[in-house]
């Protein structure tokens, strides 16, 4: 008689070799999810123009997808619970695909938000799943390194698609633009279809399972501090322009330095994360915020000198931007047998957090000045550094 395996005997299985490849392939598809759910913010004056609208109306693009990666990332996955993961993978990177055509050809601004809408579903259903799909790929040793390829896709993002969809849009429009991600995403559609192994699915996912995983009291911890951790960094890195016009005082072309400096200090704190969490997990998860906390301390004190500005940003960069590999890298090791139940709760419990951070913080910068919301940051960083001690000690 056959046994079928539990999902966490399938975790726990060691494998002779990660498929690396398959890592690649799935790295690709998260440059794309965060190129294009950001991509609109270098691109707003035209779309307005374009659509006939305003720039703050061009600006419900980000609110748009936000809110659908939300709802998928809480209720999407568990319509597609008995489906082959390999499958839903497939299914999210056409949704992906199909909102960058629709985008682009959009008439109107309903027919625009619709295309936005698809992206939100995408980004929820994929990422609520990447960490039990990493898990099932690669062996427990390995999996910091493979979560950490993983992020590498969204550091690049961050790094190039900025000032990509800006050279892009002036050059052949914003239409344009997302239709060149179009034959990028069929590209990574093939590439999985080639590369991933069957993954059938071991667990059934629904809003009742997570919600009783808010029963483990060490789960409710470090959802905790992610929430923090990724509140302190909104409510500061989307006002890094206004800061570095404002108060450094630099030009566009040094503020353009200036943030390519904070994308490639991300890229090389990705790039070698992996590599520490094998046997640093909980000292990475309070030494991160509580870095990130300092450097935010430290811009308000030296944010009017342009070079300690620059070192400080890239500081800021590399010590933030591996945050979420660690948070993945602890949720695998404390919920082996949970994961895309606890992947969905994460999912939108960081979706929440960036808006509430983003929003608080932008309340601060206007009313009482712009020092206010980078010590806010400073403050729920820190705090997400004391939940983050708390959390590893309970496991």
């Amino acid at each position: 008689m056959a046994v079928e395996m539990t999902a966490g005997e399938r975790v726990s299985t060691t494998r002779a070799d990660t498929p690396w490849a398959a890592v690649a392939c799935l790295s690709l598809l998260t440059f794309l999810l965060v190129g294009l759910e950001f991509l609109p913010v270098s691109l707003l004056t035209p779309i307005a123009q374009d659509l006939k609208i305003t720039e703050g109306q061009a600006g419900l693009a980000i609110t748009v997808s936000g809110f659908f990666a939300v709802a998928t990332s809480l209720f999407g996955n568990g319509l597609l619970a008995r489906a082959d993961r390999k499958w839903v993978v497939l299914i999210y990177t056409a949704i992906l695909t199909a909102s960058s055509l629709i985008v682009a050809v959009a008439p109107n601004f309903a027919i625009f938000l619709i295309g936005r809408a698809l992206v939100g579903i995408a980004i929820g259903g994929f990422w609520s799943l990447s960490t039990a799909i990493l898990a099932r790929l690669a062996s427990a040793s390995e999996l910091p390194n493979a979560i950490a390829l993983l992020q590498g896709g969204t550091a690049f993002a961050i790094v190039i698609a900025p000032p990509i969809g800006s050279f892009l849009g002036g050059l052949i429009g914003w239409r344009g633009t997302f239709l060149v991600t179009v034959p990028i995403g069929l590209g990574a559609f093939v590439w999985q279809m080639l590369i991933l192994p069957r993954l059938p699915a071991t667990e059934t996912v629904s809003a009742g399972r997570m919600v009783g995983l808010l029963r483990n009291r060490t789960f409710i911890v470090g959802m905790a501090a992610t929430c923090l951790v990724f509140m302190g960094m909104n409510a500061l890195s989307i006002y890094l322009r206004p800061f570095l016009e404002g108060v450094t005082g630099v030009g566009l072309n040094s503020l353009s330095l200036m943030l390519l400096g904070v994308g490639l200090g991300g890229l090389a704190g990705t790039s070698l994360i992996g590599f520490v969490l094998r046997r640093h997990l909980a000292t990475a998860l309070v030494g991160m915020p509580g870095v990130v906390a300092l450097i935010a301390l430290l811009l308000i004190g030296l944010g009017s000198s342009p070079w300690a500005t620059a070192v400080l940003l890239v500081l800021w960069g590399f010590f933030s931007t591996p945050v979420p590999v660690a948070w993945n890298t602890w949720m695998a090791k404390l919920v082996p047998n949970e994961l895309e139940a606890a992947g969905g709760l994460q999912v939108a419990l960081i979706q929440l957090s960036i808006a509430g951070g983003a929003f608080a913080g932008g309340v601060l910068f206007d009313t009482v000045g712009w020092w206010s919301a980078f010590f806010l940051a400073a403050v729920l960083l820190s705090g997400s550094a004391a939940l983050g001690a708390l959390a590893n000690r309970r496991i």
